[in-house]
């Protein structure tokens, strides 16, 4: 399938795994890459040397186009994608923050730069930076997803930009690709349904969990990590999306983040004396990431909280990427295939 994605990044599929923290690694990364996808490396938990280490080890999985993700307003985003501008990544993806000097850099090497986006004025600020895509994350996704849904946010978007459009947030299948590119995107991304894959290192009760689970069995709330955020709906979800973490608490838990990404703590302090509301959000943030490292990388949904979109409820087998890949573009061809006879077929005189 040939699409404006396809082409842009030289892949055979349009269909991307977006930078997910804990989940996309450099094997899941690589397996979405060699499936014929795009593979999109989450550095959010990664310190430099780490993200750096992870850029080379995809590169000894796979030769073919990968991208990296960055948070620019989290500690340590803009020097992790310092450190992809360096290793010369085909693609860089980052959200929340300006990303022209990324766009600038990452051109002089012949690299692309998609930014995330979840409305219309972001879009419109994001191509005149001089993004080569957009993607735009709808209300169903896992984590951040915007305010409105896909099925309207997609189009007005596609509308009023001139750059290609990745729709994220409610797919999970060829029905759903088929759907994006009648929305007028030129591809996928499908956080929750490659978290759910064979390669990926979600722990495997969570797994068996989001498989067991249904549509409307998520939470959407502001209340978790200090922005809008959906995840997983459980006793323990309902419980910290009940009210805001105490800023002081938020606070203490934020220096484990900050050390994760070698942070050091002067600046933390400085910038909660200098920038109070932005370093409140980031330790609001901070302090969520121990409930996201139990319920991810251990399994732990009693005391854990972990991130998914509603397309759970679509998610019915644990399968492999290179499978996966195949099942979508199968039956995306065969829901094609029919959409066009229904609208030509000639109606039965009665």
């Amino acid at each position: 399938m040939k699409t404006a994605i396809t082409e842009l990044f030289a892949i055979e599929k349009p269909i991307i795994l977006p930078g997910m923290s804990w989940i996309s690694v450099p094997e899941l990364v690589a397996a979405v890459s060699n499936a014929g996808g795009l593979g999109i490396l989450a550095t959010g938990p990664l310190s430099q040397d780490e993200t750096r280490q992870a850029i080379k080890k995809i590169r000894t999985l796979t030769d073919k186009p990968f991208g990296i993700g960055v948070t620019l307003m989290m500690p340590g985003a803009k020097e992790n994608a310092k450190i992809a501008l360096e290793e010369q990544v085909p693609v860089i993806n980052f959200s929340l923050g300006k990303g022209d000097w990324i766009v600038q850099a990452a051109k002089q090497y012949g690299g692309k730069v998609i930014a995330t986006v979840v409305t219309q004025k972001h879009a419109l600020a994001a191509q005149k930076s001089g993004v080569d895509a957009l993607l735009v994350t709808g209300h169903e996704a896992a984590a951040h997803g915007g305010a409105v849904t896909s099925l309207c946010l997609v189009p007005s978007i596609v509308d009023i930009v001139d750059i290609p459009v990745i729709a994220a947030g409610g797919f999970a299948d060829g029905r759903g690709l088929v759907a994006a590119l009648a929305l007028g995107a030129s591809g996928v991304a499908m956080g929750s349904r490659f978290a759910t894959s064979k390669e990926s290192p979600l722990h495997q009760h969570v797994k068996n969990t989001v498989v067991e689970k249904d549509v409307e069995q998520t939470i959407y709330s502001k209340n978790f990590d200090g922005l809008y955020a959906r995840v997983m709906k459980t006793p323990m979800a309902e419980k910290a999306t009940r009210r805001p973490m105490h800023f002081l608490v938020a606070v203490m838990k934020s220096f484990k983040a900050a050390k994760m990404v070698d942070m050091p703590l002067w600046k933390l302090l400085l910038g909660l004396l200098s920038q109070f509301d932005k370093i409140k959000l980031l330790s609001l943030f901070g302090a969520a990431t121990e409930k996201l490292e139990a319920a991810t990388i251990h399994g732990d949904l009693e005391h854990g909280v972990q991130f998914i979109g509603q397309s759970q409820g679509l998610i019915r087998e644990i399968e492999s990427v290179q499978v996966l890949m195949d099942k979508i573009m199968l039956e995306a061809a065969q829901v094609g295939l029919e959409t066009h006879q229904r609208f030509t077929r000639t109606p039965e005189v009665k």
